[in-house]
């Protein structure tokens, strides 16, 4: 049996026993509710007794201290005696509101259905009927079981949020170690191609050969910094946004495809903010990417730096499909994609690397048949 499966196993037996216990509480309070309610009838029962030897006695008769007793400690129920000539007599029960006839007419039904009446006799003659309810504490406790359940819903809630959120920090720590690791294992052969570049430049061959595999060595060297920095705060330097963007923007240039047009733009010849240079540039060469996709190859890649007071907004327009207002927020989580081939971790990156470790904001700010703009939005350093 493997992990996941023991895991499963284990989860399902947890509960089995939850489920188990709550049924084992909510039968217990039950049959509690069903005893004390048998209670407060025989209870009930007793003061009719009283009530009959009452209606029984004359004026000069002595009724005894425990008839007397049963009658005057009964103040928990609410209570209606109809006698037999019709008349009403309320114990505890609102003085004022035993006045209205159509209150006592509507607590009568109230009664007989929660209880059954008790009707009063003596040597087989009618004297009253005894209406009464529940009393406040048996009311209560009607309602313990549905507090009960939603306590123990709470609480499932508030685990599995626990678990999930657990999970999520496992996923991430994966990822972080499989990045690193992966860092570590290009470190070696791209040691290795520095040592052949520079014994290239000691052979008669085009120098201009070798400067372009500096090149892709530089930017194996960027890629290896990348991702040794996921999983940790990386460190912000000042940095001008508009040098930044630009430098990123030529590379991703001249190694698209010459069907792709590019442009930039910015509102500002220069605009330091604080920036980890590496991570941004991944930001933008997946944003970029992104767009060439969405095109199928061919169309255009416009990018813009436009500051906006407290924030400098850097816009990426493409001009593909388009995405559907309705995963506007969801193409930023892992797992969520619009290739056939793909991962769904691009664009959740992007965000973690904008909003986690720049403390910015990043959108799409307008899609549709025309093309996607995504705006990233980065606070400007303070004075």
């Amino acid at each position: 049996m493997n992990f996941n499966s023991s895991r499963k196993t284990y989860n399902l037996i947890l509960l089995a026993i939850a489920f188990g216990i709550v049924s084992l509480i909510l039968w217990n309070t039950n049959s509690f509710f069903k005893k004390f309610k048998e209670e407060e009838r025989l209870k009930m029962e007793i003061w009719a007794t009283a009530q009959s030897e009452l209606l029984q006695s004359s004026e000069d008769m002595d009724l005894g201290n425990l008839t007397i007793k049963v009658l005057q400690n009964n103040s928990s129920s609410p209570m209606i005696l109809k006698n037999k000539d019709g008349s009403i007599r309320v114990n505890n029960m609102s003085a004022k509101k035993a006045k209205d006839s159509i209150y006592i007419k509507n607590k009568i039904i109230q009664f007989k259905n929660e209880n059954t009446p008790i009707s009063i006799d003596q040597q087989g003659e009618h004297l009253a009927t005894l209406y009464y309810g529940n009393s406040e504490v048996l009311n209560k406790l009607k309602y313990y079981p549905v507090a009960l359940l939603l306590i123990i819903i709470l609480f499932a809630t508030v685990i599995f949020f626990f678990f999930k959120t657990n999970k999520v920090s496992e996923q991430n720590k994966l990822w972080a170690g499989m990045a690193k690791e992966t860092a570590h294992q290009i470190g070696t052969p791209l040691s290795s191609l520095l040592g052949w570049n520079e014994l290239l430049k000691t052979e008669n061959i085009n120098p201009d050969i070798t400067k372009e595999i500096e090149k892709d060595i530089a930017r194996l060297e960027t890629i290896t910094d990348r991702f040794s920095k996921i999983g940790s705060l990386p460190k912000l330097n000042e940095t001008d946004i508009v040098q930044e963007t630009k430098d990123a923007y030529e590379y991703l240039k001249r190694r698209s495809s010459k069907l792709i047009h590019f442009s930039f733009t910015s509102k500002v010849a220069a605009f330091p903010i604080m920036l980890n240079s590496s991570l941004y540039n991944w930001t933008i060469e997946n944003l970029v990417k992104n767009g060439i996709d969405a095109m199928k190859g061919k169309g255009s890649i416009a990018i813009e730096i436009v500051p906006d007071g407290k924030y400098v907004n850097i816009l990426i327009a493409d001009t593909g499909s388009g995405i559907a207002k309705n995963r506007f927020q969801t193409i930023f989580n892992p797992g969520v994609t619009t290739k056939k081939r793909g991962w769904g971790l691009g664009l959740s990156l992007v965000k973690r690397i904008v909003e986690e470790y720049h403390n910015g904001k990043i959108k799409v700010l307008s899609s549709g048949k025309e093309g996607t703009i995504m705006q990233i939005s980065l606070k400007v350093k303070k004075e």
